[in-house]
């Protein structure tokens, strides 16, 4: 009599398409880059330009703070349409993706005419009276992160939206009744049951802005993160070892920002992971 297929058993055929398509790239990638004396010489190189550290910690700086507020937005949002009643969630969740179904390149270019000098909400502002010129808003940090904020909110609502409704009417009702304030409901009950959510949400805002439209139309070369910095040297400049550097590093601190969040999950909430 045969024993019956084990769980590896049958996640094998998967598992191996998964290492032949995302990690053999990946590995590649890496092990391509040797640079010739030493198998850290392009990595060394990266280092010891001040413009490539400046633009790598950009590109952190700016994760950081977009991830914060995709989270924080994301969240409240995805509570709200997950509480209402369900003849709604339906409308309200296609309102709060409806930016999905617009192409990268058209989002990312409506915030030229948006943030511009003589766009919408520089005339908006000089209409009302509350500036006398124009204000540079484009190309700046902030004008990235809006545009990486806008990106990215959607599919942390659409991450949320799910979990939050998973988690019972009657549990949150029953905290209630036990006399805490709303805020102490949610810190301990709503909060904690939401970790996983969180964690693939955040999951979806890398640490590196990797689609390279958004920043370079927002931010230009001033603001230049990893994703553009990627970009230019794989299709412009043709150096693909440097390339290959850089994607190493934007995977290497990934791969550390998804390991730290999972330890932070396992703190908040043991059987969330």
């Amino acid at each position: 009599m045969r024993e019956p297929l084990t769980g590896w058993t049958l996640g094998a055929p998967a598992t191996a398409l998964v290492a032949l398509i995302l990690i053999a790239p990946v590995g590649a990638t890496i092990a391509d880059i040797s640079g010739g004396a030493s198998p850290f010489a392009l990595y060394q190189a990266f280092f010891a330009s001040g413009f490539r550290r400046t633009v790598l910690w950009r590109t952190v700086g700016i994760a950081t703070i977009t991830s914060a507020i995709a989270l924080v937005v994301g969240f409240f949002t995805a509570l709200a349409v997950s509480r209402a009643p369900r003849r709604w969630r339906s409308v309200l969740i296609v309102m709060a993706v409806f930016a999905l179904l617009t192409g990268v390149v058209v989002r990312s270019f409506a915030w030229l005419i948006i943030l511009g000098r003589n766009g919408i909400l520089n005339g908006f502002l000089q209409w009302a009276g509350i500036t006398d010129a124009p204000l540079a808003m484009l190309y700046t940090q902030g004008a990235v992160i809006v545009a990486m904020v806008y990106l990215f909110v959607p599919l942390m609502i659409l991450t949320l939206v799910g979990v939050l409704e998973g988690i019972p009417e009657d549990l949150i009702r029953a905290a209630a009744s036990l006399g805490p304030s709303p805020a102490a409901t949610f810190r301990q009950v709503i909060f904690p049951l939401a970790v996983p959510g969180l964690i693939v949400g955040r999951s979806s805002c890398p640490p590196d802005p990797s689609p390279p439209v958004p920043p370079a139309a927002a931010g230009g070369e001033r603001q230049m993160v990893m994703g553009t910095f990627l970009h230019q040297q794989a299709m412009v400049r043709l150096d693909w070892p440097a390339a290959s550097t850089t994607a190493a590093i934007a995977v290497a601190v990934t791969i550390a920002v998804v390991l730290a969040m999972t330890r932070l999950a396992r703190r908040l909430n043991p059987a969330a992971t």
